[in-house]
């Protein structure tokens, strides 16, 4: 799912009442958009591998595209049955792996 799919699916959700479009989604949407539990969203902040931000309540805020990686982490730990440290792992691999692709395609096109 595309950050811009995650938008428009935000925009649905019932009680979300956004005056705007946000980056940002509370940890009730976080549990809802990527059907993982809430212990498990601890175990991801406790590893560092998402950082969410504080509101001035004490509430955590995830950025979209903390949805969007675990989505993928959640296929893999799902389909692959992988360990979150493991799936975590392959998720940064496969993003560094697009921003290289991507570094490769503006060289090409400067050449």
């Amino acid at each position: 799912m595309t950050t811009k799919r995650l938008r428009e699916v935000m925009m649905q959700l019932p009680g979300l009442n956004l005056p705007e479009p946000s980056e940002y989604v509370a940890w009730t949407q976080l549990v809802e958009l990527t059907a993982i539990q809430p212990g498990e969203v601890a175990e991801l902040i406790e590893l560092g591998w998402i950082s969410p931000q504080k509101t001035s309540a004490e509430e955590y805020l995830f950025r979209l595209r903390d949805v969007y990686r675990i989505h993928k982490l959640m296929r893999l730990v799902n389909d692959l049955d992988m360990s979150f440290n493991s799936g975590s792992i392959v998720v940064d691999l496969l993003e560094r792996v697009e921003e290289l692709e991507k570094e490769v395609e503006e060289l090409k096109r400067l050449v």
